[in-house]
């Protein structure tokens, strides 16, 4: 039996593990309540990753290069982003996971001298932990755009509110006239 298929055989175990060492990075009652309840409407944070690592795991046996993966990652990431966590701590469970399978495999890994498949495996692991946080970092951009529209937004709100905003059209217009104006006479 490869390494393959070993992973594939202890799967549950193993997913089972992860999902517990990820939600222990929240919170106590966080942890708890993600851990306990399983319904993705009153759960979806616990839902989604619950869900995104079974995908993920899947893929990542079958073919660690496959696109299938990023639909699982980036659901993930977007959780970890908007969570604020600090970019080490979003990608940490993909490293979580080798720790697992280490743990986990280390008896068959050692009698059927399987640790330079193991090595292999923890290599795409670790090209995997980059683009989480390459996603990681697009949802972080996107959360930062999304503010600056917002606060752009509300100012203008309150500049249009105190009648200000026909006063800075006005001061805009005329200064687009006289850089034109003196654009016309140098040249």
């Amino acid at each position: 039996m490869g390494f393959k298929e070993i992973l594939s055989e202890k799967k549950p175990l193993i997913v089972e593990k992860w999902l517990d060492a990820i939600l222990n990075n929240y919170p106590a009652d966080a942890s708890k309540f993600f851990k306990k309840q399983k319904d993705g409407f009153r759960n979806p944070v616990g839902y989604t990753i619950s869900t995104s690592i079974k995908g993920l795991f899947d893929e990542i046996i079958e073919d660690p290069e496959s696109e299938k993966i990023y639909p699982y990652l980036d659901d993930i990431m977007k959780i970890k982003a908007v969570q604020d966590f600090s970019p080490s701590k979003a990608v940490q469970f993909i490293y979580l996971l080798k720790k697992i399978i280490r743990i986990e495999l280390d008896n068959e890994i050692t009698q059927k001298n399987l640790s330079n498949d193991l090595k292999i495996f923890e290599d795409q692991l670790d090209k995997l932990a980059l683009l989480a946080f390459d996603i990681y970092m697009l949802c972080r951009e996107r959360i930062f755009e999304i503010r600056v529209k917002e606060l752009k937004n509300m100012s203008y709100r309150l500049l249009k509110r105190a009648n200000l905003v026909r006063e800075l059209e006005e001061q805009e217009s005329n200064f687009a006239a006289e850089t034109v104006l003196t654009q016309n006479i140098k040249g």
